[in-house]
């Protein structure tokens, strides 16, 4: 590991001088190109430099204790030795996290769709407030989010809502928020005041372009019709709303909220890309075979994989038995702590090969 390091460092020093240089900074691609390379490689030479001084210093305090006569010192060395080598063993689990192939994904801006599951109206009232979770939490992170599909239901909430967030690192930080998230609270309708139970199916999806994946045009049948409201009523004059059919597989996509034909089939695309993609890496991958079957799952309540509870006002993730006492902040965006834990977690069992 260290050698590899040492060669991070070096390659992470030649970019610095390149960056530097007259020539590359007149050329604009080759600048852009070595300076993301070495902003990426910045976190791993930075801790890589924190090993090294701590280790500077272990050694220091090493030779103190060896050859110093002064019994102040002496006692001084020792205290310091528990509190140093915990510091090296935290830098070595830091460096063997920030060396795991990172995923290519993870720049990538996503898409997120939401889906009520069991719970009737109330689960379409949770899916509308954790899109709007999710918005605010792009929002602290000055991410841009964009409805691209939704299906309103007669309560005012979200059957479906189908979104991108676009911002640099938005796939990192949201890949691990797929799965079926279930909520326990006392409904607006609920006359008793008694807590109902009910379901959301959440899926996130890198964004993918063009290049990422071919589609032959002869593959799609479009189909363009009146968009409709709540019970069907029609909230548009035009056939303006656009569904997409992906023959090979019987896929569907529909988009209406747009007024323009062309911009709902623009949107329609962009998530039968996604879509396409995702099944495409489902099939090369084996280790990633039942991953969008695993967020979605079956809408029910058994395959839940975060728990909200308003009357106790905590927000409990099962996968990593992190519960937290603090419902109302985390509605309103605060996610960091999960998300880092979360993050941390998957990291750990790839350090393990699981």
């Amino acid at each position: 590991m260290f050698d590899k390091l040492k060669s991070v460092e070096k390659r992470y020093n030649d970019l610095n001088q390149f960056l530097s240089d007259p020539k590359v900074i007149s050329q604009q691609s080759e600048f852009q190109k070595y300076a993301r390379e070495q902003s990426e490689l910045s976190p791993i030479v930075l801790r890589f430099q924190d090993w090294q001084k701590i280790t500077r210093q272990l050694e220091e305090n090493n030779k103190i204790l060896e050859e110093e006569q002064d019994q102040e010192m002496v006692e001084m060395a020792q205290e310091e030795l528990a509190d140093l080598e915990t510091q090296k063993e935290k830098a070595v689990e830091d460096l063997k996290i920030l060396l795991l192939p990172k995923d290519p994904r993870d720049d990538r801006n996503v898409i997120v769709e939401i889906r009520a599951g069991t719970g009737g109206e109330e689960a379409g009232l949770f899916s509308n407030d954790l899109f709007r979770m999710y918005s605010r939490y792009a929002e602290e992170k000055k991410w841009q989010v964009e409805i691209l599909s939704s299906s309103l239901s007669a309560k005012g909430g979200f059957k479906e809502v189908i979104f991108s967030i676009m911002g640099k690192g938005a796939y990192s930080k949201l890949k691990y928020e797929g799965g079926t998230h279930r909520v326990q609270r006392v409904p607006d309708t609920e006359s008793q005041g008694r807590i109902h139970t009910s379901a959301v199916t959440v899926a996130v999806l890198p964004e993918v372009e063009d290049v990422d994946i071919k589609i032959n045009p002869a593959d799609i049948k479009i189909d363009v019709y009146r968009s409709s409201g709540p019970g069907g009523q029609s909230v548009n004059t035009t056939d303006s709303a656009v569904r997409l059919t992906f023959i090979p597989t019987g896929m569907i996509v529909t988009c209406q909220d747009e007024k323009s034909q062309h911009k709902n089939r623009e949107k329609a695309m962009k998530v039968l890309r996604a879509r396409l993609y995702d099944e495409e890496q489902r099939k090369q991958q084996e280790s990633m075979a039942n991953e969008r079957k695993q967020q979605v799952g079956s809408g029910d309540r058994s395959g839940r994989i975060r728990t909200y509870n308003y009357p106790q006002e905590r927000v409990t993730d099962h996968r990593i038995g992190l519960t937290l006492h603090k419902l109302s902040l985390v509605m309103e965006g605060d996610l960091v702590e999960i998300i880092d834990a979360l993050t941390l977690h998957f990291q750990t069992l790839a350090l393990k090969g699981e």
